[in-house]
């Protein structure tokens, strides 16, 4: 099938973008979404043009790297799915596509599609992690975690930190991202030691990054492609309000 792509160019953040489009044709609908774009770079690299930069590493919808907004959405329009899991069978002949970086103050643009997300890097480096002892593996069930507790933590360990919750918020927030590890991790027993520092830490470090204040529009759990839930961020609520007591 044939496409019309319009794609966001950018050269980096001191320059100024714009839209580009580019006819594909010969498209499979059996082609993933970064293999269609894979070979569109391919045709441009030929015809000695700069190719599309685009972020991707694992394509196997784990791994989060894969940062684009297709026709205005966060990883397209199927839902929980990622970008590179979302196939070209999903579009029909003639159709246009619009693919942009994700837009958030705190993502600025790197190159084209590729977008600085070390925000998030700094979130997890200010609390998500557990203080454990090395040595030998402790005897499976020798810390009994309620079931309850653990699916919960098992819900939020699911977050794969792409950014989609950022990009689709309308205040630029990462409330659900940074929920999602702070209910994690808080939810566990091995996370007891850093309860009340982690969170109280990881906000601040989100607040630190610059992104927006969350208003709990839900647009954030509705992009997601592992289905974080929005109950998340009144969890994280309540540990912050718990914690900030404690250090008063």
């Amino acid at each position: 099938m044939k496409l019309n792509l319009r794609i966001w160019r950018q050269a980096g953040l001191a320059h100024r973008g714009e839209m580009v489009t580019y006819v594909l044709e010969d498209v499979s609908p059996d082609m993933s979404f970064l293999e269609m774009l894979d070979v569109l770079n391919e045709r441009l690299t030929l015809d000695g043009e700069d190719p599309i930069a685009f972020d991707h590493d694992c394509r196997e919808g784990i791994c989060g790297m894969c940062s684009l907004t297709i026709d205005g959405q966060p990883h397209g329009p199927e839902k929980a799915t990622t970008a590179c899991q979302l196939h070209m069978r999903h579009y029909k002949d003639g159709d246009t596509i619009t693919i942009e970086p994700w837009r958030a103050k705190a993502f600025p643009v790197v190159k084209d599609l590729v977008v600085d997300r070390s925000g998030f890097d700094n979130v997890i480096a200010a609390g998500g992690y557990i203080s454990a002892p090395t040595g030998a593996a402790p005897d499976a069930h020798s810390m009994p975690v309620p079931k309850a507790d653990a699916d919960a933590a098992f819900e939020n360990a699911a977050c794969i930190g792409c950014g989609a919750c950022v990009a689709a918020c309308p205040n630029g927030s990462a409330m659900l991202f940074t929920a999602a590890k702070v209910v994690h991790l808080n939810t566990l027993p091995q996370g007891e030691a850093e309860r009340q520092t982690r969170v109280l830490d990881m906000v601040d470090a989100m607040d630190d990054a610059g992104f927006g204040g969350c208003t709990l529009t839900g647009e954030c759990a509705t992009a997601c492609p592992k289905g974080i839930p929005l109950e998340s961020i009144s969890t994280l609520n309540r540990e912050y309000l718990k914690a900030s007591l404690k250090r008063v």
